[in-house]
């Protein structure tokens, strides 16, 4: 109240303090001071008519102009800068934001949708999220030069996506015209009735040796998933990007169909026999010669070599190849059975009912871990989270559920069972990889899985099946010249040794545990020239290599390809949050594209123009 009363006071001293604050007082001109009022002229009206009002009132001012000039357009008065002691440096009201002036900080409409593009697709946004009234009025708040911002209607906005996905197709093929060697992943992946056959490109930036990637294709594919067919599409994805001569191989996973598409549509090997029949004339019926092209259309396609991922048969193997080995023996028949089956009691009971999972919660402040059919490494993950719970409380949970219980051989059979496969999730969650591994990476995989598998003390008996199983699958592995020489090339494997001094790879102490070899110091012995400079240095960096040109681009050609399709499945992992049940009437191309802009990350960083 006191600090109200020396306001109030400071403006009744002054001669018109409250008229010289006043918004509108420049449209009147002070003419003298009489008692408690003041006499202004107003310059509108024109003249020597002069108006008496109050002091600490501008309400008669305020009618006049809304009486005598009602047409006029009453424009604010500017408070006066830097002058504290002026009444008019304090605006009456809060300043009002006006976008009609250029502010520092606006941006152009292109750039503005550029921004709103990158909003929609970095977070897969509806495109019908433009004609969202709360959206335009948000945009409506940022200055763009000389006007309010505006966003687009979803007509405007869909033909601007459409224009960038041709302006990122156009610079992808750009990219990969400058590339020499090119490796992919393909897969097919079925949603709501309809599949798509994904394609991603994995190469080496020769500049700077560093893993690039981008997506080529997710199309809808029609029909039957036959060998022929998606040979067929293959080709036509490998063609339109112009890279039917540059794939070092494509990676797909063990379906039968992709595996027999590769088989018949390999090109046929190049004959080496100098020797050549005697040189002449023959001559051929041109009927035949038609004939034979129409009969042969077929065989126009050529699809790359293939290469079968890695992480789908590590997964094979965990899930099919010891889990029969463990249900044909005896000893170990029953016991295996009967543990499973109950943590599958446990995981049923814990993942369908709130009130088994709180109680789960309640007694080992942990959520149980229920194994998915698409999540490789799942059911190892799930056992893993049962065998570190005491048995004593396993069997409260079991019992307050109403399930059987434990029995202590039943809990050392899981125990037993995570530690075996351990060496084996970790060796799949390497492969997986997509930044620093490459197919080099996957024998020393392999060989480091099999010694700490062999390594593993107390081992329950199925360590030589697991053994086995791995030999049997990667055959085409382990005896592949290209596999050692792709491993040998990669300066972290060069020497077979731990790369306990590297940087390349901070905080991934795991995967540089696993990675441990005994030295062997005579197998490189005869080596010379740059292979004997390259074995000698001690980088483990693969940008090292740009001092060694020859083992660069033999490795730029057979570390292009990843030893898993993981890329294109996260590929598919994006497609569903697009492509989602409320956005069924999005059309297949127009997702594709969506899709496309948001895995080459198209719209990411700062770039505008």
């Amino acid at each position: 109240v006191k600090e109200v009363s020396t306001i109030m006071a400071a403006v009744e001293d002054g001669p018109g303090m409250c008229f010289l604050s006043w918004k509108y007082s420049h449209y009147f001109s002070f003419v003298l001071e009489k008692d408690r009022n003041i006499v202004v002229n107003c310059t509108l009206c024109g003249g020597s008519k002069t108006l008496s009002t109050s002091k600490t009132s501008n309400s008669y001012l305020m009618k006049h102009l809304q009486k005598q000039h009602a047409s006029t357009n009453l424009v604010e008065k500017e408070p006066v800068v830097g002058d504290s002691s002026s009444v008019d440096a304090i605006p009456a009201k809060q300043r009002k934001l006006d976008f009609g002036q250029p502010a520092a900080q606006s941006i152009t409409q292109p750039q503005l949708h550029r921004l709103i593009a990158r909003y929609v697709v970095e977070d897969m946004k509806p495109i019908s999220t433009v004609e969202s009234h709360a959206f335009r009025q948000l945009i409506s708040h940022i200055p763009v030069r000389g006007r309010a911002g505006k966003a687009p209607s979803r007509k405007i906005f869909s033909s601007f996506l459409d224009q960038e996905y041709a302006n990122m197709e156009s610079e992808l093929k750009n990219t990969l015209d400058m590339v020499e060697y090119i490796s992919t992943t393909a897969d097919i992946w079925t949603v709501h009735n309809k599949s798509f056959l994904g394609v991603t490109a994995h190469w080496i930036n020769a500049q700077n040796m560093k893993r690039e990637k981008a997506a080529l294709a997710c199309r809808r594919f029609m029909g039957r998933h036959t060998y022929d067919s998606i040979a067929s599409e293959l080709d036509n994805i490998n063609s339109s990007h112009g890279l039917s001569f540059k794939i070092t191989s494509t990676v797909t996973d063990n379906g039968s169909n992709f595996v027999k598409a590769f088989k018949v549509y390999q090109p046929a090997p190049e004959s080496d026999d100098s020797e050549s029949e005697e040189d002449g004339v023959t001559f051929v019926s041109i009927g035949d010669v038609l004939q034979n092209a129409a009969d042969d259309a077929d065989y126009a396609i050529s699809l790359p070599p293939h290469q079968r991922c890695a992480s789908h048969t590590m997964n094979l193997i965990s899930c099919t190849d010891v889990e029969k080995w463990l249900l044909s023996e005896a000893a170990t028949k029953t016991i295996y059975r009967s543990a499973t089956t109950k943590c599958a009691g446990l995981w049923n009971k814990a993942s369908r009912s709130t009130v088994a999972a709180e109680i789960v919660d309640d007694i080992i402040a942990k959520k149980l871990l229920v194994p998915c059919t698409t999540r490789w490494n799942s059911f190892y993950y799930a056992l893993e989270r049962i065998s570190k719970i005491p048995v004593v409380e396993l069997n409260t949970i079991s019992s307050t559920l109403r399930l059987k219980c434990f029995n202590e051989r039943e809990h050392q059979c899981i125990r037993e069972y995570c530690a075996v496969m351990k060496p084996l999730t970790v060796a799949l969650d390497i492969l997986q990889g997509e930044d620093h591994c490459f197919y080099g990476t996957l024998l020393p995989t392999l060989e480091s899985l099999m010694t700490k598998t062999l390594a593993i003390k107390n081992a329950c008996t199925f360590t030589v099946s697991l053994l086995q199983a791995v030999k049997t699958r990667f055959a085409h592995v382990l005896g592949s010249e290209d596999a050692l020489l792709a491993a040998v090339i990669l300066p972290k494997f060069k020497l077979r040794t731990s790369a306990t001094n590297t940087t390349q790879h901070a905080g991934s102490s795991k995967e540089d545990e696993f990675f441990s070899f005994e030295e062997n110091e005579d197998i490189y012995a005869t080596a010379e020239g740059e292979v004997a400079e390259y074995l000698k240095s001690g980088a483990t960096g693969l940008d090292s290599l740009n001092h060694f040109p020859m083992i660069k681009k033999l490795s730029l050609k057979l570390n292009a390809a990843t030893p898993s399709s993981a890329p294109v499945e996260r590929l598919f992992s994006l497609g569903n949050l697009i492509l989602t049940p409320k956005r069924n009437k999005l059309t297949d191309h127009k997702f594709e594209k969506l899709l496309l802009l948001r895995y080459n990350r198209w719209f990411d960083g700062t770039r505008v123009e």
